[in-house]
């Protein structure tokens, strides 16, 4: 059976994983036969949104212990991660990839990424093994591989961000997949897009099959 790895970034749209994505990723990778571990840093959150106002709320929460809301309390420190034990690795969106994993959602171009991600992502790679990006978390990918090719759907200001990278932007629509045959990197846009979770099951689907066809 083959394993994925899956990181998350926190816990709601706004400032941590798309939770719509995140589960349905999980969904999608037992549905077509394989099975998974999910991980984040343990780091803090950018920030706390209130996802009803959009407001920014006065405290700190934490991005394992936010994720851990997803996994059902069942979730690593990104530290623990090791290539060798996993056939792919895989990053569902949600703002929390842009301010939490990395500052692609404050600095565009000019992004850092944590260490943590960039190691897991470097090794990923080096083993040949395929990387897959929901949503926004291709931009991130691009600021680690600046040639890679990525979707992010059709958004002006975030393919600005990836082509100034370095990277290569292709316009994709609900449920469609580019794949980057030189990194072994998938990605689909998601709720980069005006989506429904319909949608969204479609391109998690998608995303995890063409994967698994590699592994």
């Amino acid at each position: 059976m083959k394993k994925f790895a899956v990181v998350l970034s926190g816990n709601g749209v706004f400032d941590g994983a798309e939770i719509h994505e995140a589960t349905l990723t999980l969904y999608a990778i037992m549905k077509n036969g394989a099975s998974y571990d999910i991980f984040a840093p343990d780091i803090p959150q950018h920030h706390v949104i209130n996802h009803i106002t959009g407001e920014e709320m006065q405290e700190s929460r934490n991005v394992l212990i936010e994720s851990a809301r997803i996994a059902r309390g069942i979730i690593k420190d990104l530290k623990e991660y090791d290539a060798n034990a996993y056939d792919g690795l895989i990053f569902p969106g949600g703002f929390g990839v842009a301010k939490n994993l990395s500052t692609v959602a404050f600095h565009g171009a000019d992004a850092k990424v944590n260490e943590e991600v960039v190691r897991a992502v470097k090794e990923t790679n080096n083993s040949g093994k395929p990387i897959g990006a929901l949503c926004i978390a291709p931009a991130m990918i691009a600021r680690i591989f600046s040639d890679a090719t990525v979707t992010i759907g059709q958004d002006p200001g975030t393919i600005e961000a990836i082509e100034k990278m370095g990277g290569t932007h292709i316009n994709t629509t609900h449920g469609d997949v580019v794949y980057d045959d030189s990194l072994n990197l998938f990605s689909t846009p998601c709720y980069m897009l005006d989506a429904n979770i319909l949608q969204i099951a479609d391109g998690a689907d998608n995303i995890v099959s063409a994967m698994l066809k590699v592994m």
